[in-house]
């Protein structure tokens, strides 16, 4: 497959799983098995269009944090518990950088986490109908995002998306929306400190990808941006009258034929 072709088609996938609960690294990983493999400055790219879509998204929820913090109590309370999730984050992300932790590039560990994470789902959404429907984030929930975004990062499959939403719903913010808002929100500071530190890194490096096309770059990071916003904007509307349960079914059924199929 000609490589602007596949920059285009990897700036898809990123766009679409990268906020949808079913996981971006996975996809990624899956699809560079059988595509060409591209480098890190190249996922940084995709990546960074995924940023800037759910930033366009929230645009006016992040003005009103920026410009309304001092003077409205509700508001800086909601802003100073998105900076203890995101403080959270970055501490343990910090640990799990220093301890080594690398993500593995088989297949199978995707498979089986993209089946539990269906699994996941199912039990989550149980709880939660029987459940009154809470908008409030707690204390609880913003702690509980911060270190469910950590777990994604460790478990390729898993989807930071996911673990953020589901641990959101899971300790106390039953209503789908305002979880997705909250856990969406946090992953922007959180992203561009990962895509910066990785960025850093990659250009520092006696390896940084010189050879990577400016044009494949720039095309698939708009591609992932305008892909990206058309799913958040689609999810939203989703879950304003849906559950999150078809989303199990896909990661099972992909997981399961993952394992079936694919063998590295």
């Amino acid at each position: 497959m000609d490589s602007l072709l596949q920059a285009i088609l990897l700036g898809i996938i990123e766009g679409i799983t990268e906020f949808l609960p079913i996981s971006s690294t996975g996809h990624l990983l899956i699809a560079q098995h059988w595509l060409e493999r591209r480098s890190d400055l190249f996922n940084i790219a995709i990546q960074a269009g995924a940023i800037i879509a759910v930033t366009l998204v929230y645009r006016q929820r992040l003005w009103q944090l920026a410009s309304q913090w001092r003077s409205d109590r509700d508001t800086r309370d909601w802003l100073f518990k998105l900076i203890t999730a995101f403080f959270i984050t970055g501490v343990l992300g910090l640990i799990v950088k220093k301890l080594g932790v690398e993500l593995p590039e088989n297949v199978a560990p995707v498979a089986w986490a993209l089946i539990i994470g269906g699994g996941v789902i199912f039990a989550v959404e149980a709880w939660v109908k029987r459940q009154p429907v809470v908008e409030n984030v707690t204390w609880t929930v913003a702690i509980a995002v911060g270190v469910a975004q950590i777990i994604a990062g460790v478990f390729p499959g898993t989807s930071r998306s996911a673990a953020a939403i589901f641990a959101a719903l899971l300790f106390g913010l039953t209503h789908r929306a305002r979880a997705a808002e909250f856990a969406f929100i946090v992953g922007i500071p959180t992203m561009f400190a990962a895509s910066g530190y990785e960025l850093a890194k990659t250009l520092m490096s006696d390896s940084a990808s010189v050879n990577e096309s400016w044009l494949e770059l720039g095309v698939a990071c708009g591609v992932s941006a305008l892909v990206g916003f058309a799913a958040v904007k689609w999810l939203l509307r989703y879950i304003s009258g849906h559950s999150f349960e078809w989303f199990g079914v896909y990661r099972i059924v992909l997981g399961i034929g993952l394992l079936a199929f694919v063998t590295d």
